[in-house]
């Protein structure tokens, strides 16, 4: 019982983060050059997740196919929803002929895409006997506050209520922490190929929502302080996988 409570409060923490982002980005104003500073550090700490701690170890562990077909698909449905959500009106990002903010729900759809699944590894971490990963927890935690923050933030300017905003974030957090117990128990025999694709579906998930969404609201506002941000979050994370 108490690995379960230990599978479900690994996935909570790290979609609480998203909750913790949402709260200060509602109840605080942040400059818009910081925000987009934090956005670009995120993106950074993403892309390192999931290239090392994701993508990597699935590989090793699940073999090239598999982890392939997960990460293309991944990406797939991020790009789906998001021209879903284009048809709609509800896109993420502000109007391409206007200079209003947008709703932040791409960012949102994002969170849940990609959280799922990482959640789900995050669970599949603690098979071994070891505990949780703990780079993993601590990139998806890092990340997880900016995710919050930026989409908090756009929905805010927006007009989005609060119960909204904060209902959305708490049921995704929860999600986080049922996919989180049942990668640690549905998941435990299953294939590796089946494991190895999960993990890389968040993985694609994650790195089309940060090449169609948090890149491009970063760089709007920080111009070309950008894509060092970027780096030092890239660099922060590699760091973590490695002295874990």
């Amino acid at each position: 019982m108490g690995e379960w409570v230990g599978a479900a409060g690994a996935g909570l923490l790290a979609g609480g983060a998203l909750l913790l982002g949402a709260i200060v980005a509602w109840f605080v104003s942040v400059p818009p050059r910081v925000l987009a500073a934090v956005m670009a550090f995120g993106s950074g700490v993403l892309i390192s997740a999931l290239a090392f701690d994701l993508v990597g170890e699935a590989v090793a562990e699940a073999g090239l196919a598999p982890v392939s077909f997960g990460f293309a698909t991944g990406a797939i449905v991020y790009v789906a929803f998001n021209v879903f959500l284009d048809n709609v009106n509800a896109r993420n990002r502000r109007d391409k002929h206007t200079e209003g903010p947008g709703t932040g729900t791409g960012i949102a759809i994002g969170a849940l895409l990609d959280g799922v699944p990482e959640s789900m590894a995050l669970g599949l971490s603690m098979l071994a006997g070891h505990g949780v990963s703990i780079p993993i927890l601590v990139a998806i935690f890092i990340s997880n506050i900016p995710e919050g923050l930026g989409s908090t933030a756009e929905m805010k300017a927006a007009g989005k209520p609060a119960r909204f905003v904060f209902v959305m974030w708490g049921g995704i957090a929860a999600a986080a922490a049922a996919s989180s117990l049942i990668g640690f128990t549905v998941l435990a025999d299953a294939p590796v190929e089946v494991t190895g694709f999960i993990t890389s579906l968040a993985a694609g998930a994650m790195l089309a929502m940060i090449c169609d969404t948090m890149i491009p609201d970063a760089f709007r506002r920080a111009g070309n302080y950008t894509g060092l941000v970027a780096t030092m979050g890239f660099l922060t994370s590699f760091l973590v996988h490695q002295l874990a």
